[in-house]
């Protein structure tokens, strides 16, 4: 475990939904596995007029909430409390971010910015920060959306990069924190095992999953502007499949692991109005039920447009152009009110070249590894074993690691993991500007043609996973689905 460094946290957006679900309890779990330390000092900015007390108040009636029950302690919650001061501040007023720098005069150590604000004040932050001479050796996080298309990213890059480096500037996705993302990289390039299978001659597809059980929930006006392709496809499914598929890179430092995730990038296969209306499957949620209760559809949700044609649902093939992956299928997919809340990884191995014992030697899908991201993190390897008796019956079994069985170790947060990793400067697991504006020069293409096509998304009923043509895709390919297989 890293020694703890003394820093200074300054939390743009502080009484925001971001920085009371996410941040501050990340924050804390790290305070208490001790390895945030006390040597540090938060700095909460916002504009309500607060002072340090009332935003503890604040942070004990909409903060606590949102930590698990096994790390609140009374004790350590005070503790952690203490370290958090509290500024008002116009983010908008350059003039103003003098008084931010007379405060953090008090503080030492690493300067962290974190910027948990809509991406509309993400220059003028920046702005304020270097009127205020602040941005000198600092390191400045960037949540999501960075823009809604590449001409707009590229602005906020801009705009930001004019005056911080590339060094300084952490571009956050959290699925590159989780636990079994880190564990596909240890899997890959640690052991002689999947490496040498790790390319067309023996993988048949490859299914990336982001699933969400939850709809619009109260963010309708946010969502109705954002989409699936914009909210989980430009960035997680696409840093996802960069992971799965990159090359080894030749050391684990940062630059090094993403310039291959930067290769893979560059030789997705491009997408042409044909391909998009063939190959790209677009939906939107109707009422339905989820868990056995009656849920609205997406057109019902508040802050939504009557007549709105945001997508709830994306599922699309890919394919990479190199060596290793020519000829291999990637199906990605992403949506809100589907059947369950699941994140993973599905790679699917080819069969055996001839059914020496029996059809079912030969039954695609019988070769498998599954890497669950979410609920529970896991890797699963499933192949095929004789049945107990007489004969040569074969039957599916699998091989597990469940992390929480066989780690007893306390386990990170992926936001937790992510802020650790800013404090100490790591950059390996956030995404460099030249990644992010790759990813939407890709999907550039399925934007503009569901801007002119008229054609509308599909509808599907919540609760279920999706518009039928989703399956429909992968049939075409002789393959579907992994809970459709089940």
């Amino acid at each position: 475990m890293n020694t703890p460094l003394p820093y200074t946290f300054v939390l743009f957006g502080a009484t925001g939904d971001l920085s009371l679900r996410k941040v501050l309890p990340s924050l804390y779990r790290a305070f208490h596995t001790g390895k945030l330390g006390d040597e540090g000092r938060i700095l909460a900015v916002a504009r309500s007029p607060l002072d340090a007390a009332g935003y503890h108040d604040w942070a004990e009636k909409h903060v606590r909430p949102h930590l698990d029950e096994g790390i609140w302690v009374a004790g350590t919650w005070e503790r952690f409390l203490a370290l958090i001061d509290y500024l008002p501040l116009d983010l908008s007023r350059k003039e103003d971010y003098g008084v931010l720098a007379e405060r953090l005069e008090q503080y030492k150590g690493t300067r962290v910015f974190y910027l948990a604000t809509g991406p509309s004040l993400f220059a003028p932050i920046c702005e304020g920060l270097h009127h205020a001479n602040l941005n000198e050796g600092a390191r400045i996080v960037l949540e999501k959306p960075l823009g809604t298309d590449l001409k707009s990213s590229m602005a906020i890059n801009d705009a930001v990069g004019a005056i911080f480096t590339e060094a300084q500037i952490y571009r956050i996705d959290h699925y590159l924190g989780k636990e079994s993302v880190q564990n596909l990289l240890a899997l890959r390039f640690g052991n002689a095992l999947f490496e040498p299978l790790w390319r067309r001659e023996w993988i048949e597809s490859i299914q990336i999953t982001i699933a969400e059980e939850l709809g619009a929930e109260g963010r309708g006006d946010f969502y109705d502007q954002t989409g699936a392709l914009r909210d989980m496809v430009q960035n997680h499914l696409l840093q996802l499949l960069s992971i799965v598929a990159m090359e080894p890179p030749f050391s684990m430092t940062s630059d090094a692991v993403r310039d291959e995730k930067l290769r893979v990038l560059r030789s997705l296969r491009k997408l042409d109005e044909d391909q998009v209306g063939r190959d790209v499957v677009r939906g939107q949620y109707a009422a339905g039920a989820s868990k056995g209760v009656a849920v609205p559809g997406y057109l019902d949700e508040p802050g939504v447009h009557a007549n709105s044609e945001t997508e709830t649902f994306v599922a699309l093939k890919v394919e990479i152009d190199n060596w290793r992956w020519a000829g291999v299928p990637f199906f990605l997919r992403t949506g809100k009110r589907l059947a369950e809340r699941v994140a993973e990884i599905v790679v699917n191995f080819r069969p055996v070249p001839y059914p020496l014992l029996g059809p079912q030697s030969a039954r695609g899908g019988a070769n498998r590894l599954v890497i669950r991201l979410q609920p529970n993190e896991s890797i699963r390897l499933y192949c095929l074993a004789k049945q107990p008796g007489e004969g040569m019956h074969l039957q599916t079994v699998h091989l597990d690691l469940a992390f929480d069985q066989f780690f007893h170790a306390d386990r990170m947060d992926a936001y937790e993991r992510l802020l650790l990793d800013v404090i100490h400067g790591r950059l390996a697991l956030f995404v460099r500007r030249d990644e992010q504006e790759q990813a939407w020069r890709w999907v550039e293409p399925i934007q503009k043609y569901w801007a002119t096509s008229g054609k509308p998304p599909k509808r599907y009923a919540a609760g279920t996973w999706g518009p039928p043509a989703a399956s429909a895709l992968l049939a075409q390919h002789g393959t579907c689905w992994l809970e459709e297989e089940n």
